[in-house]
């Protein structure tokens, strides 16, 4: 049965969705396995899944953030231009999935830099968002935030305050936040959850595909308790259970990107029809308003 628009309860709180443009040989779990200098050799499936994913979020009535890397933009110059011509946000995740902790202050501003360049000339819109691949702004890049406040961005979404083995900033705030004094610059980490005395991940991702979809409504109700926004993301890859596997990965790679691909999409369909949801620049914009 195909899905229907979507008209939540005005008076529940907005919340982010947001969709991070790569390709499934890029994401960090393979980043060990998959030499970037073998990437064009590989068989794309980017631009049919982030369409799909446009279709879906046509179909539900969905606005969201295209966080979209600049090796994927400069390939496929019209996915850029039907994701703004659909009335998304477009936004940057950096040039090549780099993680910012891997790169110098000034590798880092160049990184920027070429990637908007890229982003704004395909879409003829101006980027003033940011997301850091794999949420790599951490304690180790007290420069990072400078930077992007520097270069002009609204906001960032880099952030994840969990403990996790590939990325986490524990002691970061939970929920949106000004990182550069005397700036306007909003970091919104992706969304974490009281669980006990512990503080969960449950913005999506592999989280929500492999745990029960109750736990992601009741961390997302959770949040919308304080009266906070969630901030949620995942793949294109990430609904496309036929994409190629790679045999020589790690064990807990393979089972952190391949679990639960088929059951994917029926659950972001759940979770764009109980809940509100808007572009990420759009909630930006409505705190900036209200003196946030």
């Amino acid at each position: 049965m195909a899905a229907t628009r979507t008209r939540p309860d005005p008076s529940m709180v907005t919340n982010g969705l947001s969709v991070d443009i790569e390709d499934w040989f890029q994401v960090g779990a393979f980043e060990r396995t998959i030499r970037r200098e073998d990437w064009d050799a590989l068989t794309p499936r980017v631009e049919r899944n982030s369409d799909a994913v446009i279709d879906l979020f046509g179909r539900m009535g969905a606005r969201a953030t295209f966080f979209t890397l600049g090796w994927v933009a400069e390939r496929y110059p019209a996915l850029i231009r039907r994701i703004v011509d659909a009335g998304h946000e477009l936004a940057s995740h950096g040039w090549d999935h780099l993680r910012v902790f891997t790169m110098t202050p000034a590798q880092f501003r160049e990184d920027l830099r070429r990637t908007r360049a890229v982003l704004e000339d395909l879409s003829g819109r101006k980027v003033t968002g940011y997301r850091a691949p794999s949420f790599s702004i951490d304690e180790r890049t007290p420069w990072a935030h400078e930077i992007l406040a520097e270069e002009g961005y609204a906001y960032s979404s880099s952030v994840a305050p969990v403990v996790h083995d590939h990325y986490g900033w524990p002691e970061a705030p939970r929920f949106a936040f000004r990182p550069v004094a005397g700036s306007a610059l909003v970091e919104l980490p992706v969304t974490t959850a009281r669980l006990g005395r512990r503080i969960v991940a449950a913005g999506g991702g592999g989280f929500f595909r492999l745990f029960p979809y109750a736990f992601s409504r009741w961390a997302i109700r959770q949040v919308n308790g304080e009266r906070q926004p969630a901030i949620f993301y995942f793949h294109p890859w990430e609904i496309d259970p036929g994409q190629p596997r790679v045999a020589d990965a790690p064990f807990k790679s393979k089972l952190r990107h391949y679990a639960r691909l088929g059951a994917m999409e029926g659950k972001l369909e759940r979770v764009i029809r109980d809940f509100r949801w808007d572009r990420i620049d759009h909630l930006v914009a409505a705190e900036a308003a209200k003196g946030g």
